[in-house]
């Protein structure tokens, strides 16, 4: 079956068609790796044919025909209206957590561009030993409506709340954070056409893109804002595009301390955390 299906996404230049077959048949089945290998009867074939020949016609991202992606071990629902979790976040979310795990009293994280809601209920699951309350803030009304989901669906209610709000526009003045934490819009809008299809096509642009040259506005509303809405030696953490460290890091230095800068595996700067001076 999974070469079936291999052959349906090659056939429709699929570029990582092995890797998507597997995840087709796999999620859809319900069986693993080793029962289809040994023979066992697949109930809804016809389904998973279906669903590959959507995604050739449409070049919908294979997680937004499945209709979710696995992330850190649990299944997200994405749509067009969010972006896709990716494994580069998982850094972030790490060392979002190493920060604030030894506080011993109330931890209060805030997630601007909570999106598909996968940092807030990560960060959650993580912490799920303290008290902490999480409050997760989108522009997008569609986003947050994912997020809701998703925070239902693993049982998160009392942990991550939810808001409506451009960046702080709707966190109120007395509301006092351990933790900011963000993975903003930080595409450049002139690199749009450079980007894959299904990214440029089908994720939102609220979430992907920066209106300024070097795709550093949305760092330099949140760094503005953050010592108003931090606790005293409170912490920043946010996810990076390409070649954006040294200026996020100049933005920072002015009211912050201890500022990191962590790679990825492919060796790009990928996070940077600082702490409020």
């Amino acid at each position: 079956m999974i070469k079936t299906i291999e052959n349906i996404l090659k056939e429709g230049k699929i570029e990582e068609y092995q890797a998507e077959a597997k995840m087709l048949v796999l999620e859809v089945s319900g069986l693993n790796l080793e029962e289809i290998l040994l023979g066992k009867k697949i109930e809804n074939e016809e389904k998973i044919i279906e669903l590959a020949k959507k995604r050739v016609e449409t070049k919908a991202p294979i997680q937004h025909i499945l209709g979710f992606a696995r992330f850190m071990g649990e299944k997200y629902i994405v749509n067009q209206n969010v972006l896709i979790p990716r494994d580069e976040t998982e850094i972030l979310i790490n060392k979002a957590y190493d920060l604030v795990k030894n506080i011993d009293s109330k931890i209060d994280i805030l997630d601007i561009g909570v999106g598909s809601g996968c940092i807030s209920c990560a960060l959650a699951k993580k912490l799920k030993e303290k008290e902490i309350e999480i409050l997760g803030v989108d522009v997008s009304l569609e986003a947050l409506e994912v997020a809701i989901e998703n925070i239902n669906k693993l049982d998160l209610v009392r942990k991550v709340i939810l808001r409506k709000s451009d960046v702080y526009s709707k966190v109120r003045d007395c509301e006092k954070f351990d933790l900011i934490v963000s993975n903003p819009p930080y595409i450049p809008l002139a690199e749009k056409e450079n980007l894959q299809e299904e990214v440029k096509n089908f994720d939102p642009e609220l979430a992907l893109f920066a209106s300024d040259n070097d795709g550093v506005e949305f760092y330099e509303k949140i760094i503005l804002g953050a010592p108003f809405f931090l606790k005293q030696n409170g912490f920043l953490a946010f996810e990076l595009g390409i070649n954006q460290a040294n200026l996020v890091k100049k933005m920072l230095e002015k009211k912050f301390k201890n500022i990191e800068i962590i790679k990825d595996l492919a060796g790009i700067e990928r996070v940077i955390t600082a702490q409020l001076k």
